[in-house]
């Protein structure tokens, strides 16, 4: 018996497609006998017969053909390839666009025909029919933005009046990650107000962290180690990194990776989110939620927000000295700055918090931090991700990298339905046994850097952070991360530059997370996105992984945890991609054939910037950070740009080559005047 072919069909419909084999396809020699799962490819009198079959998984057909016998057919080869292109084409990869929300409708009854499972489960969630709404809302909004790349709405306008003197020194707009930051802005002492459009709190996914990584906040003095303590919801003995080998060849199989400090710590999210409040509105800011950003008009002196309360529809006004957009993937701001294409690639990604997984199913002391139960799937390679959470609880997640593309811009209501039909495949449970605390669900948007400074994250008086800024890594994908380990660069340099208004676009757009040892490993991100246009193997993108997983279980733990934490620097991330090379040679004809050589010759020069700096950090890192501090008394006072152009290379020397540190504590310039109680500084909405 041997193996001749091997194809995913991107339907789920299984019956139809070996109906079509049995009925439709015209095989150029021989007969096909049918069989209940496919059929019996015959050629009297040759005694070799070719075994046809389908299976289904991941809501996907999966194809196989296979020799019974010793000797194979003369005309083999071709009878295979007449199968692969009849049945391609006639069960290609289809566009998926959700069904139209008439007005007057609940979202259940538009949605219902077409994803049954979704609407059953969403409407067993405490709020799952306003959260079905957000889905379909993002949904819709990312979509017009991938299909229409027309030019964004201008929120941004530009004038050369002076305005009032400004009454706040930054606005936030968005209350996630944009809290963290404003909270910590708060306490150096400036007038902070944050706009949020939902409830202040509610967030459409969970956060995860190491104790490393939070360490940041409680160096910058935003969390005690005691508070730090109470918002970890739960925190698992290891992580799990595997990979589906069945189908990939010997060489590019591996065993689990074990990643015991990677995302370990399921945060209280809620509770985070409303400590870091508490936070801010201690140290004199506001907040104003269930507030719509509508624009801003930039002033010589000041930027000019206006907003719209969303219950009353009452227009409100806030003048600031620099606006701070943390409006994620949605932001209107990041479009307009990125001439309407903000981002390169995206991560969909849904699921939900539950209870009811039984231990015999899934131990409350591990977590898969990285997990595929099959090959690729609908033009997608599925991954999944599981989190203990406190309690009973975990948080589940499925998500693919996607590259961006006017008819396949990522669907989160196709994912929900693979979610809970593929849910029981991944862990052996009966979603009928299960509580669905609620859902969690965005897409974590990622931008290809070549360099520090090819995409634009400010202009006077406006920076972008977080998903709306999209410099995180392509391969981590995850904006909360990426702010955390650059937060205490980004507050130093932004506080840098209130202190002496250096706050025009030259120096803001300095102001920015991005990390050349991250920008380097797009290309890896790259090799997991499915390409819509040709057929590539099912097993591809699984074997790549493996091959890679595998190189890093063969190094020590405390490099895996730096590779993972984007802290991995030049000389250990060429020796694993050379030990990857020789383990498995044909590993760049694959990245080549999924990424295409003008990204390949882009992602040299991506690799030339990661080998600069490098170079300059190991020729200056360990002089000049110092002596830039040691020049601080008697440059800063003389030459504020010069100062922070200074600043921003130090931190670079030390941030792109996965070396992050702060160079000195952050201390409140000034005390706010007496801290207002929490409920009075959230404005009742």
């Amino acid at each position: 018996m041997q193996e001749l072919f091997y194809a995913e069909i991107p339907t789920p419909d299984t019956k139809a497609v070996i109906t079509w084999l049995q009925q439709t396809f015209q095989p150029m020699v021989g007969a096909i006998a049918p069989k209940p799962s496919g059929g019996c490819w015959q050629l009297p009198p040759h005694g070799t017969q070719l075994a046809v079959f389908f299976w289904n998984l991941q809501r996907t057909t999966y194809l196989k053909v296979v020799r019974w016998g010793t000797q194979p057919w003369p005309q083999e080869a071709a009878c295979v390839k007449q199968l692969s292109t009849a049945i391609r084409s006639a069960f290609p990869l289809q566009p998926v666009v959700p069904p139209p929300w008439p007005q007057g409708t609940s979202i259940f009854a538009a949605l219902g025909d077409r994803y049954p499972l979704t609407v059953k489960y969403f409407q067993q969630m405490p709020h799952g029919e306003a959260d079905l709404e957000r889905v379909y809302w993002w949904e819709q909004r990312w979509r017009d933005g991938v299909q229409r790349p027309t030019p964004p709405v201008p929120v941004l306008q530009r004038v050369t009046s002076p305005s009032e003197a400004p009454t706040y020194d930054l606005v936030y707009v968005g209350g996630a990650l944009g809290v963290v930051h404003a909270a910590v802005m708060a306490r150096l002492g400036y007038r902070v107000l944050l706009i949020e459009r939902l409830p202040f709190g509610r967030m459409n996914r969970e956060w995860n962290i190491s104790r490393a990584e939070f360490q940041n906040l409680i160096d910058l003095g935003l969390f005690t180690a005691a508070e730090f303590e109470s918002v970890i919801a739960c925190e698992y003995l290891d992580g799990f990194n595997k990979f589906f080998d069945a189908t990939s060849p010997a060489h590019c199989r591996a065993p689990v990776l074990h990643t015991p400090t990677v995302l370990n710590i399921a945060l209280d999210s809620a509770k985070f989110l409303r400590l870091c409040g508490q936070k801010l509105c201690q140290a004199g800011g506001e907040i104003w939620d269930y507030t719509d950003f509508v624009g801003a008009t930039v002033h010589p002196n000041s930027v000019v927000v206006q907003a719209q309360q969303r219950h009353t529809g009452t227009p409100q006004q806030a003048i600031a000295r620099v606006l701070i957009d943390a409006m994620g993937t949605a932001s209107p701001i990041a479009r307009q700055l990125n001439g309407g294409r903000a981002f390169d690639s995206v991560c969909p990604t849904v699921g939900a918090i539950v209870k009811g997984i039984s231990p015999e199913v899934w131990d409350g002391r591990y977590g898969d931090v990285l997990h595929s139960h099959g090959d690729s799937s609908r033009g997608r390679q599925l991954i999944w991700e599981l989190f203990p959470g406190a309690g009973e609880e975990r948080t589940i997640y499925l998500f693919h990298y996607h590259r961006i593309e006017p008819q396949f811009p990522g669907s989160l209501l196709e994912l929900y339905e693979d979610f809970f039909s593929i849910l029981p495949e991944y862990r052996r449970c009966n979603l009928e046994e299960l509580t669905w605390v609620k859902p969690t669900f965005g897409y974590i948007p990622g931008h290809f850097s070549h360099h520090r400074g090819d995409r634009a994250v400010a202009v006077d008086r406006v920076l972008a952070i977080g998903d709306a800024a999209s410099l995180q890594s392509p391969l981590v994908f995850t904006g909360f991360g990426s702010l955390v380990r650059n937060l205490p660069r980004l507050t130093d340099l932004l506080d840098t530059a209130l202190r002496h208004d250096l706050v025009q676009q030259p120096f803001l757009n300095q102001i920015r997370a991005y990390q050349s040892n991250t920008a380097v490993t797009w290309l890896f991100s790259r090799g997991m996105m499915v390409p819509s246009d040709r057929p590539l193997p099912p097993e591809r993108v699984n074997a790549m992984l493996n091959t890679f997983f595998g190189i890093l279980g063969q190094e020590s733990p405390e490099l895996v945890d730096r590779f993972i934490k984007d802290r991995a620097g030049w000389l250990p991330f060429n020796r694993m991609a050379l030990r990857a090379a020789w383990q498995n040679p044909g590993l760049l004809w694959w990245i080549w054939q999924m990424a295409g050589t003008a990204d390949l010759l882009r992602w040299l020069f991506i690799y030339l910037n990661f080998t600069l700096d490098a170079v300059y950090h190991a020729l200056f890192a360990p002089w000049l950070p110092p002596l830039v501090r040691h020049a601080q008394p008697w440059l800063e006072p003389l030459a504020p740009s010069l100062w922070f152009w200074l600043l921003v290379q130090s931190y670079a020397l030390t941030y792109s080559v996965g070396q992050p540190r702060l160079d000195r504590p952050l201390t409140p310039a000034t005390a706010p005047a007496t801290p207002p109680a929490v409920d009075q500084a959230v404005s009742p909405r």
